[in-house]
């Protein structure tokens, strides 16, 4: 894979669940439960319908939080303490992540749709405290959700970045729709997707991708 793709990139954008750690480390899993117990508090419905809503507020609106705000008001701030109150222990510090994002020349930042005090701490239990310029949650867009692109807008415009000389690695395929739209490089983390205009390359080791760019 040629260096050259990314001799113009000065702001690295990275997603954080399942990006910046394995999938094998299966936070979401403690996340989905946390979400789905939330939505049956909060709505007063049964474990099965709760997740079933957690589903459909996901493919509507992008997350869960979305749903819950747009369609019930539902205030923002509870629901990330809770549903990010989650064990770390599965993961595991990664040096050599660390040593190939620290090789990377220019600005790195992680944007999440989860919140930033949340990543504060998985960055940490991965050893990459440090390694970023800036953490961006979904607080940030004005709890917007990747992968609307007015969510990607407000982050870049905050952070003074020129999508054309950025590039993004994310797990999700829709969240590199607008970041493609926009002029970033675009990179999936993850198993192989189907192919997609909107995504230039793809890698399972996000670490030995990098390293081939430096």
């Amino acid at each position: 894979m040629p260096k050259q793709f990314f001799s113009h990139v000065s702001t690295w954008v990275f997603d954080l669940d399942n990006t910046l750690y394995p999938p094998e480390a299966r936070l979401f899993d403690q996340i989905e439960v946390k979400m789905t117990d939330f939505v049956m508090t909060a709505l007063g419905v049964e474990r099965a319908e709760a997740d079933r809503l957690r589903r459909h507020y996901w493919r509507t609106h992008g997350t869960t939080l979305a749903g819950l705000m747009r369609e019930h008001g539902v205030d923002p701030g509870p629901y990330l303490t809770d549903v990010h109150d989650i064990s770390m222990e599965r993961l595991q510090p990664d040096p050599h992540l660390r040593a190939q994002i620290a090789a990377l020349p220019g600005r790195k930042i992680i944007y999440t749709n989860g919140c930033a005090p949340y990543a504060e701490r998985v960055i940490a239990a991965r050893g990459l405290g440090g390694s970023f310029d800036a953490i961006y949650g979904v607080e940030h867009a004005g709890f917007l959700p990747k992968p609307e692109r007015a969510a990607f807008e407000a982050i870049f415009a905050t952070d003074g970045i020129a999508p054309d000389c950025a590039a993004m690695f994310e797990d999700d395929v829709r969240n590199l729709e607008a970041p493609h739209q926009m002029g970033l490089r675009t990179v999936h983390v993850g198993p192989t997707p189907h192919p997609a205009p909107h995504i230039h390359h793809h890698t399972d080791d996000l670490a030995n991708f990098l390293a081939r760019l430096i």
